[in-house]
């Protein structure tokens, strides 16, 4: 598992952390059971606070992604399909919801805007 931190990103490291790993469990590069590496591991290798690492653990197992065993670690959680359909649906409205606000800021129509969308759509078909 290779997760990647930057320095001159705004967005928190945990956070980093946190979304780099939901973004593996959600594609399937991590797999229901699987471990990830002890708090301390992961903190040792990216040579960051353990703190950190705990935070973004701590969300993901909020989250549902993972479950703690004490004694053993961390683990994939079972990924219900219908319950990653609508994370994947937050994620996708939450990037919308970011075009949106430039097109607004460009003064970009809902019909230019529709038909850039119909247009990347059906690229591929």
């Amino acid at each position: 598992m290779q997760i990647i931190i930057s320095n001159s990103s705004k967005e928190p490291i945990y956070e980093q952390i946190y979304a780099q790993i939901k973004r593996l469990i959600l594609t399937g590069e991590l797999q229901e059971g699987q471990s990830l590496p002890s708090m301390r591991q992961l903190a040792k290798d990216l040579e960051i606070s353990v703190i950190t690492t705990k935070r973004a653990y701590e969300e993901l197992e909020k989250n549902g992604f993972i479950y703690s065993i004490v004694g053993k670690g961390s683990f994939i959680s079972e990924q219900n399909t219908e319950m990653m359909k609508e994370r994947k649906m937050k994620v996708i409205e939450e990037k919308l919801l970011v075009a949106i606000q430039n097109a607004k800021e460009m003064d970009i129509t809902l019909a230019e805007l529709k038909e850039m969308l119909t247009l990347l759509y059906t690229e591929d078909e």
